[in-house]
């Protein structure tokens, strides 16, 4: 099953890797600009996991191949760039929320092999899945997706905690990772169709009304007629 995770991962390299490329072409960079935003977005959570991990070196320095998914990704991308700038702009956010599902899943089953407790695999799974987008969305001088009121983060820590618990209940791993999928992509794909987004809490200062703001305010006809009265009073005094 080491296998099947591992092709995960790499899938979910490709599909961040082609959002970082995607919110690029939107934001009118070259093509080293395309091939930083795919890099940071498909293996900069994964690096930051490993950092907070102790793991050295980190995945990809291990493992060049990422660094090979990421150049083939972003050459196919420019030879097709055509095809992916005629593509919708409801396919960033989807393709964001596949990445955002496989690498919960895989930030969440490398924090347990490494013998965290579940609440820190649970995290490390919603950093893996977040963090490579919020760097991508910062670069790009947009507001982080985690930032805003649509429900992302929350959808990554929901699959992370399913995991986690067929994890603890000894559960069969391809049980446990279609389940987390299932969970973190529903939630995330329901959110961009209804617009889900979770309560905002804020203070809100109201300045007080001034002595005209607050007589009740004249209608059309109510201002014609006042603007009459104001033309006739101007020609008396002359």
């Amino acid at each position: 099953m080491s296998g099947v995770v591992y092709w995960l991962d790499m899938a979910g390299v490709i599909v961040f890797a082609l959002s970082g490329v995607m919110l690029a072409c939107r934001s009118r960079m070259d093509p080293i600009g395309m091939l930083v935003l795919a890099a940071v977005t498909s293996i900069g959570g994964g690096t930051l996991r490993d950092l907070v991990l102790g793991v050295k070196p980190v995945f990809w320095v291990t493992d060049p191949t990422y660094l090979w998914v990421i150049l083939a990704t972003v050459g196919v991308s420019l030879v097709g760039f055509h095809y992916i700038h005629r593509l919708s702009r409801g396919f960033l956010p989807i393709a964001d929320a596949f990445g955002l599902a496989l690498f919960t899943v895989i930030g969440a089953h490398k924090a347990l092999l490494l013998g965290t407790s579940g609440m820190v695999a649970v995290l490390m799974g919603m950093m893996t899945g977040v963090a490579g987008g919020m760097i991508r969305d910062v670069l790009a001088q947009r507001v982080p997706m985690v930032l805003r009121e649509e429900i992302y983060a929350t959808a990554a820590m929901a699959g992370g905690i399913v995991y986690v618990a067929l994890h603890a209940l000894e559960a069969p791993l391809t049980l446990a990772i279609a389940a987390s999928l299932s969970v973190t992509l529903g939630l995330r794909l329901a959110a961009i169709h209804w617009h889900l987004a979770l309560p905002v809490f804020a203070w809100v200062t109201v300045p007080p009304k001034t002595h005209d703001e607050t007589a009740a305010p004249l209608s059309t006809p109510q201002k014609a007629k006042e603007r009459v009265r104001m033309i006739r009073r101007e020609r008396k005094k002359r």
